[in-house]
């Protein structure tokens, strides 16, 4: 399940990630988020918290999360994946490379470094190649 993380700043959407990800979760409580965030500030400060192993995504979900980056392609400003997980911090840190905006990926224990890093009101980095 997805569970929306209210306690943050007013320019950025987190959510925690526990047990079984569905399909439904993106649909009922990632996108309207989502969408209200961007529509209110422009672009797309977001933060996920991993408290669950990527087996517990399901295909559904995997889906969804890959519609939601190409829905906000141009939108995207920081992302931040807490995880423990190095594989997922590395792919995440990757990724930052193939969109635009910047992705980082954070430690549990950094959770309010990610919060602070992902609703900094600073200028992303450009990439060229």
């Amino acid at each position: 399940m997805i569970q929306r993380i209210n306690s943050l700043p007013e320019n950025m959407v987190g959510f925690r990630a526990v047990g079984e990800v569905t399909k439904e979760d993106f649909d009922q409580i990632v996108f309207p988020a989502v969408n209200e965030t961007v529509e209110k500030t422009g672009q797309l400060n977001y933060l996920l918290v991993i408290d669950t192993s990527l087996e517990n995504f399901t295909a559904g979900a995997w889906i969804k999360d890959a519609i939601l980056g190409i829905k906000n392609l141009t939108k995207w400003h920081r992302a931040a994946i807490v995880s423990d997980s190095v594989a997922i911090k590395k792919f995440t840190d990757f990724f930052s490379v193939l969109i635009p905006g910047e992705f980082k990926g954070f430690e549990h224990e950094s959770l309010q470094e990610a919060i602070d890093w992902t609703s900094s009101t600073e200028t992303v980095a450009v990439h060229r190649y």
